[in-house]
């Protein structure tokens, strides 16, 4: 259905890695193509039409992703990533926290979500906590409990698994953390594409994600913070822009947002990014998702048939992926056929060495959906497994 809109899925291939960057549709690719070519400037700078129309659109798209989050715009800090983002808040409180605070995250968490805690834990000499799952794949609310304390200083959880596929109740998570006195980021690199992102609703302090995972280009992620919790943080870099006054005795910096973006923004990006969730804007979620689940639940149900499969967590809790092994078989080699039928899939630790070393394997196939993708790609994956499979008996 809407597979026409992305120019790279125009020939044979099965895209089904969403998880780790979805496509670009046209109307991104047009978008930041005419900016190139039509009003191209730097921003903020200077007093000419082109640095008034390219200022204009950068600010625009912030406020773009301001409403899709239902914010404002003084919230939304541009990054380069979902990564920086994150390092941005960590970076911040490894200059906050002291010894005795603890960190409290999933064992579950992707690597961009898990090292900038612990690195700042031990620059800071914080502790570091971890909570577990359940086998199913869910949350394990009952350790998160335990091991929230008065001296929790910051929760850091993903809205969605990168690997597990599983949508986490968030808002449970910020309230308990709320209650001692605990701020909360979130990780939406994964949610965001999925599900409806309020930032208003979830009550979170800090909220990340990335542009390549929401239909825009790379180079481009956001940081949201309440007006509290970003003025809280010292500049993660310095230089041009985030200045107020510079002098030979002192610095002072501009307010946020402009105080945590230092140097020239990802200017074209931002515009991409804006474009793309225009773009969903006019889908819409309640049909995405309506898609998104019909295939997903057509995938699980082939993929249940095939023997020897082994799921990563049950599969009535995932959504829009999912990570399994076939007994006998590494997934590099199931991946390598794969390949070679123009289907591609994701294969490894996805970022999450930690949660694949408590279920006790050290890797999986990924398999994840986008709004591209329709019934004729899970037929063709499924036939693509079973031949794949078929070389190994």
């Amino acid at each position: 259905m809407f597979k026409k809109d992305f120019p790279l899925l125009g020939s044979k291939v099965i895209y089904l890695d969403s998880a780790a960057s979805a496509q670009k549709p046209k109307a991104v690719l047009k978008a930041m193509d005419t900016f190139y070519k039509t009003s191209y400037s730097n921003v903020h700078r200077g007093t000419c039409h082109l640095a008034n129309m390219a200022t204009e659109a950068y600010e625009n798209a912030r406020y773009t992703v301001a409403l899709f989050l239902n914010t404002k715009a003084d919230n939304i800090v541009f990054t380069k990533g979902a990564t920086e983002s994150i390092n941005l808040v960590a970076s911040g409180y490894a200059q906050m926290l002291k010894p005795g605070d603890e960190v409290l995250i999933c064992t579950a968490e992707h690597h961009a979500n898990f090292v900038p805690w612990q690195q700042a834990c031990l620059r800071s000499g914080a502790t570091f906590k971890v909570f577990n799952i359940l086998p199913d794949g869910r949350w394990n609310l009952d350790d998160f409990k335990a091991k929230l304390s008065q001296k929790t200083r910051l929760v850091a959880v993903a809205g969605m698994s990168n690997v597990l596929g599983v949508l986490n109740p968030v808002q449970d998570i910020v309230s308990m953390a709320h209650r001692v006195g605990a701020k909360v980021l979130v990780d939406a690199a994964q949610s965001i594409a999925h599900v409806p992102t309020d930032v208003k609703k979830l009550d979170c302090d800090f909220l990340a994600f990335s542009g390549h995972k929401l239909y825009g280009p790379t180079g481009i992620g956001v940081l949201y913070g309440t007006t509290e919790a970003l003025a809280s943080l010292s500049p993660y870099q310095f230089g041009g822009e985030m200045v107020d006054k510079v002098t030979i005795e002192k610095t002072t910096f501009a307010p946020v947002p402009a105080r945590l973006e230092a140097g020239t923004p990802p200017i074209t990006e931002a515009i991409g990014l804006a474009e793309a969730i225009n773009y969903m804007d006019k889908i819409g979620f309640t049909t995405i998702q309506k898609r998104e689940q019909a295939l997903f639940e057509k995938l699980i149900a082939k993929l249940q048939h095939i023997k020897n499969i082994e799921f990563l967590g049950e599969p009535k809790y995932k959504t829009g992926l999912v990570s399994f092994n076939i007994k006998g078989i590494h997934p590099n080699d199931l991946s390598a056929i794969l390949s070679k039928e123009n289907v591609c899939v994701r294969v490894g630790h996805h970022c999450a060495m930690p949660l694949h070393t408590f279920l006790g394997i050290k890797a999986s196939l990924r398999v994840s959906l986008g709004l591209y993708n329709d019934s004729k790609d899970i037929d063709a994956f499924i036939s693509a497994l079973n031949k794949a499979i078929g070389f190994f008996k």
